[in-house]
């Protein structure tokens, strides 16, 4: 393993479309989504332990779940463990790790990446990750992986990029799209250069820094004026002034979107970024009428296709059911149709309009 090549694992995020089981006290990266007997944190943690030294993995993620990944991953250095004075998307927190490597080791390759993917196929990953941070060491890249889509999703952003290769199987990166109606995914499948945004994104520390000053210099000029402070005592000082003072923006928009020299690894390894639960029911093992279960005492009753999520301790019996969700927790109980989950944040918001934060 390269010494050099570092792993930031962002871990911060709430999870609202998985509600009622992402709540804001354990978001769904701290949680088995799928029955697995692991957490998504513990599974990304193992993931990328195969990729870098076990010492160049870092967790950024909120002030409040510190304690967590913590319980969750007991053997982890907590000197590695970077909590974040408030959510501000994932250009901060880039800048914010990208900052502390560099006054490590002025080498730094750095691969950034949510906590909560899905991804199937280890073996591939890590073949596809060392590619793209083999180059992003040796050119001036900020690369990013492209999942090759295998239906027209309208839950994810897609890239496309050019027909020539810049190296074997890398090409430079054409445009941006988020999130597409059908009718474009549909296009975008067709015409053969779109690929699945995986938000994977591999550079050295210097040239991402180096793009936020160009791009982003409203959250650079903060950082930059305190960057001597990072890994010593006045660190954590110093990011409780900085966070009030940055945009809340994502690093795809803030930078990869403007950028000129944004290249692109295309990549299948049984990749989700299990956003939704229909993601879920998609990636669980199904009974014989399609339906996804994880719970042990779950009847289903010419019920087909339903994603259900209930506690070991509980008899459940379904009748009826064609495609809904069911998620039962301990003081909520949501059923809701596989159609409608992009509107489960507006139930959420509901919700605490009327009912208060209690049940967030």
């Amino acid at each position: 393993m390269n010494k050099h090549h570092y792993v930031a694992i962002m871990a911060g995020g709430i999870g609202s479309r998985f509600w009622p089981m992402s709540r804001t006290d354990l978001p769904k990266q701290f949680l088995d989504i799928l029955g697995t007997g692991k957490t998504l944190i513990q599974q990304t943690y193992e993931r990328y332990s195969k990729l870098v030294p076990a010492e160049n993995i870092y967790i950024v993620t909120a002030q409040e779940y510190v304690d967590i990944v913590k319980s969750q991953l007991p053997n982890f250095p907590e000197e590695n463990i970077i909590a974040e004075p408030s959510r501000k998307s994932t250009a901060p927190c880039i800048a914010y790790i990208a900052f502390k490597l560099l006054n490590k080791d002025p080498k730094a390759v750095m691969l950034a990446a949510p906590s909560d993917n899905l991804i199937l196929e280890t073996d591939e990953f890590v073949k596809t990750a060392k590619k793209a941070m083999g180059f992003a060491e040796t050119v001036n890249a900020l690369v990013t992986i492209g999942i090759k889509p295998t239906n027209p999703n309208t839950g994810y952003g897609y890239i496309q990029h050019e027909t020539k290769e810049a190296a074997p199987d890398i090409y430079k990166v054409k445009t941006f799209t988020e999130k597409p109606n059908l009718d474009l995914a549909k296009t975008f499948i067709a015409s053969g250069d779109f690929l699945w945004n995986a938000g994977i994104f591999i550079w050295k520390v210097k040239n991402i820094l180096a793009a936020m000053e160009k791009h982003l210099p409203e959250i650079y000029d903060v950082f930059v004026a305190e960057k001597d402070k990072f890994n010593t005592p006045q660190e954590k000082e110093a990011v409780e002034e900085i966070y009030p003072q940055c945009t809340n923006i994502s690093i795809d928009f803030g930078v990869m979107e403007k950028a000129e020299n944004v290249y692109l690894v295309p990549a299948s390894f049984g990749w989700s970024d299990l956003g939704t639960w229909n993601s879920a029911w998609e990636n669980k093992d199904k009974d014989y009428f399609g339906n996804a279960v994880v719970g042990k005492k779950v009847m289903a009753v010419d019920a087909k296709n339903c994603i259900v999520h209930v506690p070991d301790n509980k008899l459940v019996l379904l009748q009826g059911l064609d495609e809904f969700i069911v998620v039962d927790t301990k003081d909520v109980l949501l059923i809701c149709k596989k159609d409608k989950e992009q509107e489960i944040k507006d139930y959420v918001a509901e919700v605490k309009r009327n009912m208060g934060e209690k049940y967030l």
